[in-house]
């Protein structure tokens, strides 16, 4: 397993490591400073798959920082999925793994921070006997009082998402009252959960649109979407909120990076 030259000779030309260092020293922890310029160099090529990286001590000179800050910079490369340590051996650059890329979907994400254009439509907020999924769901037991809610979410008029969710009744919460009041996303995550929840497990899948979901998504029957199934659990860990986001596929898409992009060569 080959080691790269630079590491005996300061690791990654200094000098340059130092420049990046001191633009981003006004705003960036030291550790999370390190740890970019790593990533950086890894992504550029300095250190490829199965390389070692410099040994704690050459960092710490190189950096000039305290090994406690060294371990914070590799920890965060590691949850990064960028490198992998030995015992004994040393830091060593991963090689991509496509069975751990983690996708997104790239318009909800920008939905979500503050898009003027969307707004969220209440289209049904009633109690109702829990079906047999969704007690189930919920920990519950069928018949037993849920909130049934039916939203549709648009974007400067288009629907784009059909939402349909149950909440754990509580007769302490005005619940279905406050839901009224819900106009926009953040208020959606949030509605009948309290101040947000600590929790929650989102799975994604292709369906195709039933009669009622595609008659307010404004598509043809059996059009293409994606599911995003929604749980969102207390602090103790028990179910609160279960429901579905179909998005409409024509409007969506799953995107992800891999590994870390070099950075773009300025035209010279």
């Amino acid at each position: 397993m080959r080691q790269t030259a630079s590491t005996s000779a300061g690791g990654i030309s200094a000098r340059s490591a130092r420049a990046g260092e001191t633009e981003r020293a006004t705003y960036e922890p030291a550790y999370i400073r390190i740890a970019n310029t790593m990533a950086e160099q890894i992504g550029a090529g300095v250190f490829r798959p199965g390389d070692q990286l410099p040994t704690e001590a050459q960092l710490r000179a190189q950096f000039g920082v305290s090994p406690m800050t060294i371990r914070r910079a590799v920890n965060l490369l590691l949850d990064r999925g960028l490198v992998t340590t030995t015992q004994g051996k040393g830091t060593f650059v991963r090689s991509l793994d496509m069975g751990e890329a983690v996708f997104r979907l790239h318009e909800i994400t920008e939905m979500w921070t503050g898009d003027d254009s969307v707004d969220v439509l209440l289209l049904e907020a009633r109690i109702v006997p829990g079906d047999e999924e969704a007690a189930t769901a919920l920990h519950r037991t069928p018949g037993e009082p849920l909130v049934f809610m039916r939203r549709l979410i648009r974007r400067r008029g288009v629907p784009l998402i059909y939402q349909m969710e149950h909440v754990v009744y509580d007769e302490r919460r005005p619940l279905v009252e406050s839901e009224l009041q819900v106009t926009s996303l953040d208020g959606v995550l949030l509605a009948g959960r309290g101040e947000g929840v600590p929790s929650g497990r989102l799975t994604i899948q292709a369906v195709s649109l039933d009669a009622e979901a595609a008659t307010h998504l404004g598509v043809p029957v059996e059009s293409p979407a994606f599911c995003v199934e929604h749980l969102f659990l207390d602090f103790e860990g028990e179910p609160v909120s279960w429901g579905k986001f179909l998005c409409r596929a024509d409007q969506f898409r799953l995107s992800t990076t891999i590994g870390v992009a070099p950075a773009h060569k300025e035209e010279p």
